[in-house]
């Protein structure tokens, strides 16, 4: 016969068994949740602090307001959305010549003082400021010395930079005739084909006696800007 009180059945066992999958186990002390205070602290601070962000920047609109000193705020507009200005004729040549400018520089230095009794200044130089014609012969073909430039002799051979492309020579002569002091009127490439269409095939460099009839002889054609400009340019556009 069995006792019932010392094996309970099944039905009072999974009572058992129940009861004890619904209790939580203790959680470790360093696993305890936050208390509720701290996590209202911290809401509140971040609440009062984005406002206080957002009020700094216009509400988060960089474009209008900087709070960093020393910081510029990122531009807005698209690229090319009227962020740059056209360059005028006259500006456009005197930024290529620079860099055209690089071909001549090594003889004439980049302060165009050339070097005493081998190569003519061109700061200040009688020959810059005279006649463009004198200047476009010179740069397709050459010229041998002997030369007087500024009161100076030299007997050099400039080799001619007939393979420079007309719009280079054009940049190029601009930049020397309007640097270190110089004023003199825009070169422009139509000029520089008209006097290089003349030459012809001639390779042979200039001499100083060749020269002298263009030594104030301008080339023809219309100006478009700079200094003693023949025509009214446009003002510049913004770029788009």
């Amino acid at each position: 016969m069995s006792d019932s009180s010392s094996h309970p059945d099944t039905t009072d066992l999974d009572r058992m068994h129940s009861a004890a999958r619904r209790e939580k186990a203790d959680m470790a002390p360093a696993k305890a949740p936050a208390p509720m205070w701290i996590i209202f602290l911290g809401f509140i601070v971040a609440v009062v602090g984005g406002g206080q962000l957002g009020h700094l920047t216009g509400g988060y609109k960089f474009e209008s307001s900087n709070p960093y000193a020393g910081v510029l705020a990122p531009d807005p507009r698209p690229m090319g959305d009227g962020a740059a200005v056209a360059m005028g004729p006259f500006e456009k040549a005197m930024k290529g010549g620079a860099g055209s400018y690089a071909v001549c520089g090594g003889c004439h230095q980049g302060n165009g003082g050339g070097l005493p009794g081998q190569f003519p200044p061109l700061a200040g130089s009688d020959w810059v400021k005279g006649g463009t014609e004198r200047l476009v012969r010179i740069v397709l073909n050459g010229l041998a010395g002997p030369v007087t430039v500024s009161g100076q002799n030299f007997n050099n051979v400039m080799p001619g930079q007939g393979a420079m492309s007309d719009q280079d020579l054009a940049n190029a002569l601009t930049y020397i005739r309007n640097t270190w002091g110089n004023e003199g009127t825009m070169v422009t490439k139509e000029m520089v084909a008209k006097v290089r269409e003349e030459l012809g095939s001639r390779m042979t460099p200039w001499s100083e006696a060749e020269l002298a009839e263009f030594a104030d002889k301008n080339c023809p054609g219309e100006i478009p800007d700079g200094p003693g400009a023949t025509v009214t340019a446009e003002a510049p556009a913004e770029a788009k």
